[in-house]
């Protein structure tokens, strides 16, 4: 029997914040994926190695976790003052479908990079030595990003001494903005920051109760509820969540009728096939905990706790876009973030996740009565780890 050759498709193996992903250019995928559709889905998925029935994706370049099955395609922009259209895919990994619903703000830290080393950006841009101004279109949710990406002898840098919790080395900081990241009517959830227009509802969960819940639409959907509420303390580590069925299955049925009250699905049932959005995270006032690499993190040196799920587990440490919402709500008196940060005005914040700490600043104001927030700004890392060609049957898609 004959079988199809492998084909080689030009791409770049990246670490950005605390996710690493495949990048692609989107004239380097082959004809039939450079259009959305189920040949760029099934292509997608046979480069990251899913749907895999082992939960271990073998036979692919993912790492079995939400944090390393993302695929990002990127391409000159198409848009005006804008240098690069950014395509983010959550690429599930035992279910043959990938989510194309929200951003990764980890890997947003890479876009600047990739794009200035992949020709996206004019040469008139970079200078010898200082930082390019990268002007991202951020194509999931129609939104504008700003990466301030240094550089060295005129090229991008990329080692340093910018250490960020759940990175193992450090390397050069890549500051990011989210300009107006609350959602509008192009956004993710089609509306407001707050789609039920309260800063703290009541939230009925079958089986769990009625929970308090901010539901917020900044950098990415997120569903907060108070730590106690459903029995942690906020300075959980993965296994504590990870290892609990129950648990887990708790949290995707509050996460199931958190999207319904914010409008982004119609039925609980829609949610599983919605894996990336909204997320869910828990907050508490600081305490001190021991983070998962062993280092002491003192109450005194944070604002608060939140721990948040991703695709249907506790993150090892905080996604990018929530810490966008984590800085958005809490800049904003009443809400849950805000409360458990002790509730006063604030610009930024410092809280505590299970690898370590993030800090995370918002501008936020009130007009007629309607909460906005006009950009979130944070720091992050990025890397290539590989670069060349990745191979997969020329039949896979």
């Amino acid at each position: 029997m004959a079988h199809v050759p492998q084909i080689r498709i030009p791409a770049t193996y990246m670490r950005g914040g605390t996710s690493k992903g495949v990048f692609f250019k989107l004239t380097d995928l082959p004809e039939a994926a450079q259009v959305p559709g189920e040949a760029r889905d099934k292509l997608l998925l046979r480069v990251i190695g899913s749907p895999d029935p082992y939960g271990k994706q073998i036979d692919g370049m993912g790492g079995a976790t939400s944090s390393t099955s993302k695929t990002v395609i990127l391409s000159k922009s198409t848009r005006a003052d804008h240098d690069v259209d950014y395509l983010f895919g959550q690429v599930s990994i035992d279910k043959p479908f990938v989510d194309w619903s929200g951003n990764c703000g980890n890997l947003t830290a890479a876009v600047g990079s990739f794009a200035i080393s992949n020709g996206l950006v004019p040469a008139e841009q970079i200078p010898e030595n200082g930082v390019v101004t990268v002007r991202i279109w951020q194509v999931n949710i129609a939104k504008t990003i700003i990466a301030h990406v240094p550089i060295t002898n005129g090229a991008v840098q990329e080692t340093g001494d910018f250490e960020l919790d759940g990175v193992t080395f450090p390397a050069a900081e890549v500051q990011i903005e989210f300009l107006d990241p609350a959602a509008d009517d192009d956004g993710e959830g089609g509306g407001a920051m707050f789609p039920t227009g309260n800063l703290v509802d009541d939230l009925e969960v079958p089986g769990v109760g009625t929970l308090k819940a901010t539901l917020i639409n900044a950098g990415i959907p997120t569903v907060f509820i108070n730590a106690e509420d459903i029995g942690y303390t906020g300075t959980e580590l993965q296994e504590a969540i990870n290892s609990d069925d129950k648990a887990l299955t708790m949290f995707e049925t509050i996460r199931a009728h958190g999207a319904v009250r914010m409008g982004l699905i119609k039925h609980v049932d829609e949610a599983a096939g919605r894996q990336h959005t909204p997320k869910v995270a828990f907050v508490a006032g600081p305490a001190s905990y021991v983070s998962s690499s062993g280092k002491q993190v003192a109450a005194g040196d944070i604002d608060l706790l939140v721990r948040a799920l991703s695709m249907g587990k506790l993150h090892h440490a905080m996604m990018g876009t929530a810490a966008v919402a984590i800085g958005t709500a809490a800049a904003i008196p009443g809400t849950l973030v805000n409360l458990a940060a002790g509730g006063s005005e604030r610009s930024a914040v410092r809280f505590g996740h299970p690898s370590g700490t993030l800090r995370v600043g918002a501008e936020a104001k009130q007009l007629n009565g309607e909460w906005t927030v006009t950009k979130a700004i944070m720091s992050r890392s990025a890397r290539v780890l590989m670069e060349g060609q990745v191979r997969i049957p020329g039949d896979a898609f």
